[in-house]
């Protein structure tokens, strides 16, 4: 084993002076210590180095390569890293923890899940980033693969074994009722309070429901010190927001995107995604608390203090998306600490830290109600009237593409089906076609927004929209074992894959199906659904004969099923046709541009400072059109030196601007598209920032590269 080099025992020294916290002091500049930057979750820096003088100058510090993409598009890096005292933590495709030297890029340690769990959760989905805490000696690092918490000792980069069930805990376990063979796991990381890690998790969001409770791990033990139900047990504030015993079956209203903790006063803020199944919801008549909520807690014990919910009863999968910011804003003349929630619609939803109270006025109007059987939607909905959306609400027809006839013709026969302008963000999903806009990816997206002390939110946007459609559902009616497979295909795949099997950037880079039954053998296609492979999650879940049932239509059989077992997978009257984007034949979006848009908003007056287009697809326009923008997953850091740093887009850049006024200042190209968000650091008084370049979305070719900038 070679000799660790002088700067990481140096660091080494240094942690251990570090306070019992998974975040550094305010104070600290050099590093990057918690998610999006710390527990305000504000994507901010205080460092000046590197500042709107400079910023062109910059270069590659290092890069280094991790292991496991898959160049072919299905894998991803979405990991904000952390830096602490000039060591780089971070995550690879596969989910392999690593250390480096964060001046040099060279390695010290890596951890495999899979080497602690006999090769099972690895290459699993994707992580977000990592949870740092320390105590004397003891530095741990706390992340997820598959179901799985890990504690890992930050030093060596070996498992903690006092933890849990030696170094790890499952996800599944202290839910408060038996989902062991169903889906769960955890992309964004939990959040330290003292001696507490507090998660959230990722569910099921159609069958299989899993509920998304917030849970508090002891860090030294894995022991649950406390619960939130976020679905309302019996007795509990919000219990009656749902059918009776709902508790029992429902699932989701989970904190899939991450936590803010406001340290001083004790309160873990927690933003919550849509109940399930996402698109009906005829069994959860209600309001469904605590779903699409910015809940506060008290972190030490799990107590509500507030809540708010964006959107009652939701059917359109408007889960917020990211950490809310924890901002100090001058408002009627007065200083106020508030909580600034970005939200998939396109708003910021401003809200006092201590009450819940909106510091601008939220109206609750009337919206459509549902032409789906059985369906109840909620008559009214929350209208934020300031500030202004920093992303379009509505298309009509003047916007569809025409940049050539061909995807004039096809945006216009889409737009007659559709036949609905201008479009309403609250139009209920329904057997025909409609459209969801901004889409489901947003608006705002899980990257999150950054803020300045002054009081000004940057956030990135996504200008995509989604074609939504119900289906009637049918049950399968002969023997043959393929058209039952078509049944669980329809609840379990058709989502990614899309109804036709062919996949592609429409569905997020899921791979095309048609003619596996040429390029896999049976026992191949079973491994793949049993252990997952790339950003596509295990389906061990699936009964043996729904696998039988799913592995004979993936391959085309028809064999006559001879079990006589009854696949009874669906339980609604509908089901969804898929998470489809307005895309023209030409593979660009079907309306005119911009395709996306990085935007100041001035949290202080409620109004948008500035706007711009965020990205160039020049084989989509005329040489000399403005930029097109382009779709983007992966947020902004903002620093003193009035500088905003972010890749994001899907032309693989990474771009500087000016804080001030939204001026490129400089750009240059990655490896791969950087869907993440960067972080930045100092190390013996220099600074850097670094983006991981793991691509893998909207088309493009995967990476397992970071990327770290300095001035020269």
């Amino acid at each position: 084993m070679r000799s660790l080099p002088l700067l990481f025992l140096l660091g080494l020294f240094l942690l251990a002076c570090q306070p019992e916290t998974g975040d550094l002091p305010a104070g600290d500049t050099a590093n990057w210590p918690g998610y999006q930057g710390g527990p305000t979750a504000n994507q901010y820096s205080s460092l000046t180095q590197i500042n709107t003088d400079n910023a062109q100058e910059l270069v590659e510090a290092w890069t280094y390569s991790s292991t496991g993409a898959d160049t072919s598009g299905r894998t991803q890096i979405q990991c904000n890293p952390l830096v602490i005292d000039g060591i780089l933590y971070g995550t690879s495709p596969r989910l392999q923890l690593f250390a480096l030297d964060a001046a040099t890029g060279e390695e010290l340690w890596t951890f495999n899940p899979a080497d602690e769990n006999n090769g099972a959760a690895t290459g699993m989905g994707v992580n977000r980033g990592l949870a740092y805490w320390s105590e004397g000696e003891a530095r741990r690092l706390f992340f997820s693969s598959g179901p799985l918490l890990y504690s890992i000792d930050a030093n060596t980069g070996k498992p903690d074994i006092a933890f849990g069930n030696r170094g790890h805990v499952d996800l599944h376990e202290g839910l408060g009722r038996p989902v062991d063979d169903l889906f769960i796991n955890s992309n964004s990381p939990g959040r330290i309070y003292k001696d507490k890690l507090i998660m959230g998790s990722r569910v099921s969001e159609n069958t299989g429901p899993v509920p998304g409770h917030i849970r508090a791990f002891n860090v030294r033990t894995g022991a649950i010190e406390w619960i939130f139900h976020t679905i309302p047990h019996p007795g509990e504030y919000g219990y009656e927001s749902w059918p009776e015993n709902a508790w029992l079956s429902s699932g989701g209203a989970n904190a899939w995107s991450g936590f803010s903790v406001d340290e001083e006063r004790g309160i873990v803020f927690a933003p919550t995604g849509s109940a399930s199944f996402d698109f009906y919801g005829g069994d959860r008549e209600g309001d469904n608390l605590f779903a699409n909520c910015v809940l506060a807690l008290n972190a030490d014990t799990g107590e509500r203090i507030w809540h708010f919910q964006s959107v009652h009863h939701d059917l359109w999968d408007r889960d917020h998306p990211a950490p809310p910011n924890l901002v100090t804003l001058t408002h009627d003349g007065e200083k106020i600490d508030a909580v600034a929630q970005i939200t998939k619609a396109g708003f910021v939803l401003l809200l006092d830290r201590e009450t819940g109270e909106p510091l601008f006025p939220i109206e609750e109007r009337p919206v459509p109600a549902s032409k789906l059987s059985g369906e109840k939607a909620s008559p009214t909905q929350p209208f934020i009237t300031a500030p202004p959306p920093f992303s379009r609400q509505t298309i009509s027809e003047a916007d569809l593409a025409d940049r050539n006839p061909e995807a004039y013709d096809y945006a216009k026969s889409v737009w007659d089906e559709v036949q609905l302008e201008p479009v309403d963000a609250y139009t209920p999903p329904a057997t025909t076609s409609t459209f969801l806009f901004p889409g489901f990816d947003g608006g705002g997206e899980w990257g999150g927004a950054a803020a300045d002390p002054d009081g000004i939110l940057y956030v990135n946007s996504s200008e995509m929209p989604w074609v939504v459609k119900m289906l009637p559902y049918e049950a399968p009616d002969n023997q043959l074992l393929a058209s039952k497979g078509k049944q669980v295909y329809d609840v379990a795949c058709i989502a990614c894959h899309g109804p036709d099997l062919k996949g592609g950037a429409i569905y997020g880079n899921a791979p095309s199906l048609v003619g596996l039954k040429e390029r896999l053998d049976p026992a191949a296609v079973v491994k793949v659904i049993k252990e997952g492979r790339g950003i596509m999650p295990s389906f061990s879940s699936l009964e043996a004969s729904e696998l039988s049932a799913l592995t004979a239509f993936l391959l085309e059989s028809d064999e006559v099923d001879q079990s006589g077992k009854k696949i009874q997978l669906w339980p609604y009257p509908y089901r969804f046709n898929g998470y489809n984007r307005f895309y023209a034949p030409d593979g660009f979006p079907a309306i005119k541009p911009p395709w996306g848009q990085l935007t100041a908003v001035d949290l202080n007056a409620g109004t948008i400072k500035w706007q711009v287009t965020l990205g160039d697809l020049p084989e989509a326009r005329a040489e000399d059109a403005p930029p097109t923008g382009a779709e983007n997953y992966g947020g902004p850091v903002v620093t003193a030196g009035n500088v905003i740093f972010i890749a994001a887009t899907q032309d693989e850049k990474f771009r500087v601007f000016d804080k001030r006024d939204g001026k490129l200042i400089w750009e240059t190209d990655l490896p791969a598209a950087g869907y993440a968000t960067p972080a930045t650091y100092s190390v013996n008084g220099k600074q850097y920032v670094v983006v991981a370049c793991g691509g893998g979305k909207l088309g493009t070719a995967s990476g397992d590269q970071y990327v770290a900038f300095a001035l020269p």
